[in-house]
This record gives structure tokens, C-alpha cells and sequence, in this order.
């Protein structure tokens, strides 16, 4: 009985692969069931192969888990179609998405055909294994060890008293590679402003108390 070899890739992680041996009379299902052995996930998920062509273009589906829609439109069953009856090409390739609702993405190709199996080996056999599998959720503690990193940027802040917004305080650069306040270079434009008001109106003073004594001068 004839073996097929599949190589079996995630679409977004090419350096992690699996080699997975099945018996050309065994199912979608049970290549499906393989697949998740070799990643550790739980298989019970909706998901779908599709016959595909070099290109990776989807074609006919075979499903698992259908909802209604699959249903009604009569996709074939994984559990009910052997490996055989959709293999015409001696590097096919399918398509493979695992579980629709969050999704991993799957290339499977036909590496080889194997005449003679090993009597002492149970198939599926996974053959080689490369890579570690992402996991297949995200978890609370995960996003929470996500979020520490992107606060690790702003560790100089924290060092400083200082918090995010005050990043916008540094906007310039002096020429000793100094961070420059672009708050302060404000308020000096300030100060310079009163200055320039203030001798003004001193100014007037000034000419106003010369008014008043001139004025008293010509009494």
C-alpha cells in the first residue's frame, strides 16, 4: 500500500515545518488530526483543505466541523474523503486553514510517494519536525508580557520621574547632543516677549515723567 509524504508549513512561519507519512487510503480527517499532533493543538475546530494548484489559488474544499452555509452548499465531509481521490499530481498541494473563527494557515504539499510502509510504524507518522508552533491562543498573560515590552521603551522616562507625555518636551537636540526642552525654548520665547513689552511700556514712562516735568518747569 502506497505512503504519501507531506510537507507541512504555516503560511506566516516558514521556519516551522512538520513531515508527516500517511497511507493513501486514510482521510483529510485523519492528515487534519496528524497536522495538530505535531503543533500540539486542540483539532477540534472548525477548519478546511482546499485542492490547490503551484500557486497556492484555492479549489475545491473538503471541510470539518461545517457550519450551516458549508452544509447547504454539499462541501465534502474531511471524515468521508480519502487522500487518494483528490491527489492527481505528484507534488499536489492543498491549501489548509485551521479553525475559521481564529486562523492559522497552512501550505501541505505531496513530497514524495512511498511504495512500501513500515510494518512496525503506525500511520499517520510525523517524520521530522522543525520549529516550534506559535500558539494557538493568545492568553491574558500573553498580552500582558506583550504590553511590559512595549513599557520597557519608555524605561528612561521612569528612571527620570517622568512620564509618557513628557516625551514631547524633547524635541530638539543641542549641538552636544544634549536633548533640548522644546517647553523651555518656548518660555524663553516668552520672556523675551515680556522684555520687549515691558521696555516699551518703560519706555513711555520714562517719556511721561519728562512730559510732567518739563510741564512743571514752564509754570
Amino acid at each position: 500500500m502506497a505512503l504519501y509524504r507531506f510537507r507541512v508549513t504555516f503560511e506566516d512561519y516558514d521556519d516551522v515545518t512538520r513531515e508527516i507519512d500517511i497511507k493513501s487510503t486514510q482521510t483529510f480527517e485523519d492528515l487534519h488530526r496528524a497536522i495538530h499532533k505535531s503543533t500540539g493543538y486542540n483539532p477540534e475546530y472548525p477548519s478546511s483543505f482546499y485542492v490547490s494548484n503551484d500557486q497556492w489559488i484555492k479549489g475545491e474544499e473538503v471541510t470539518f466541523l461545517p457550519n450551516q452555509r458549508r452544509i447547504d452548499r454539499g462541501v465534502a465531509l474531511m471524515e468521508k474523503v480519502k487522500l487518494s481521490s483528490r491527489i492527481d499530481d505528484p507534488h499536489q498541494k492543498f491549501y489548509y486553514t485551521f479553525n475559521f473563527d481564529r486562523p492559522f494557515d497552512f501550505h501541505v504539499e505531496l513530497m514524495k510517494i512511498i511504495l512500501d510502509e513500515n510494518p512496525n510504524t503506525t500511520y499517520p507518522a510525523i517524520v521530522k519536525s522543525v520549529g516550534d508552533a506559535p500558539r494557538q491562543f493568545v492568553t491574558v498573560a500573553d498580552a500582558a508580557t506583550a504590553a511590559t515590552a512595549d513599557e520597557s521603551d519608555f524605561d528612561f522616562l521612569n528612571e527620570m520621574g517622568m512620564n509618557h507625555d513628557d516625551t514631547e518636551d524633547f524635541s530638539e537636540v543641542d549641538e552636544t547632543g544634549e536633548a533640548v526642552s522644546s517647553r523651555g525654548s518656548h518660555d524663553d520665547e516668552a520672556e523675551e516677549e515680556e522684555d520687549e513689552f515691558g521696555n516699551e511700556f518703560s519706555d513711555d514712562e520714562n517719556y511721561e515723567d519728562e512730559r510732567r516735568s518739563s510741564s512743571h518747569d514752564d509754570y
